[in-house]
């Protein structure tokens, strides 16, 4: 059970994304994440934000199928991505699937990236999906399946992560720290189908 969330970042591409929206049991967009969906031909079930980035093809589209929306205003602290994950968190779904958060603006990436360490999502297994990644946080362990050879990076957020251990990659880890700021957890490989890693304080960008 996944809800799935479209934010109104870049996607080239779209077609890949339909084995998702099959697999879930809620499909939302914030604010202009719309667009994605519209190009899919999904209605999203749900659109949370300030509505700013809604073209009129994209509105009348929503409005002409009586969409939802959760309608925020302009000026406020949170943006539409940040709404649209604290309402997720409220949710009975155990995993919540984003979709659109890379690309554009440097500035939205990045919040985008650090709005899964909110305190509030530390219930849920957030997941960020692109064409070619995956990408999650890790606040104690996580499992991490794939194909040998696979890439996988672990970046520390928010600080030092201390006690970092891994197995089922090339170049393990016991109980080691990865310090903020520094590339040592990017371009690891897996050399099992199914790898692991676990870190005992701090919290991990697993990629």
């Amino acid at each position: 059970m996944a809800l799935l969330i479209f934010a109104n970042g870049v996607l080239d591409e779209v077609e890949w994304i339909r084995p998702y929206l099959a697999q879930a049991t809620a499909v939302w967009a914030a604010d202009g994440g719309s667009k994605h969906l519209f190009r899919l031909q999904r209605l999203p079930d749900r659109v949370i934000g300030d509505m700013d980035s809604l073209e009129p093809e994209l509105q009348a589209w929503l409005t002409t199928h009586q969409v939802p929306f959760d309608q925020h205003p302009v000026e406020k602290d949170e943006t539409d991505l940040e709404l649209a994950l604290l309402l997720a968190a409220e949710q009975p779904e155990p995993e919540i699937w984003l979709f659109g958060l890379l690309g554009g603006r440097l500035d939205q990436m990045l919040a985008n990236i650090f709005l899964l360490t909110n305190p509030a999502l530390a219930h849920k297994q957030v997941q960020l999906v692109t064409p070619t990644e995956r990408a999650w946080l890790v606040r104690e362990q996580t499992e991490i399946v794939g194909q040998v050879g696979d890439l996988v990076s672990l970046i520390p957020l928010v600080g030092d992560a201390h006690g970092v251990s891994t197995t089922g990659m090339q170049w393990q880890l016991l109980a080691e720290t990865l310090h903020f700021g520094q590339a040592r957890g990017v371009s690891n490989r897996l050399t099992a189908e199914k790898a692991t890693a676990r870190v005992q304080n701090g919290l991990l960008l697993c990629i």
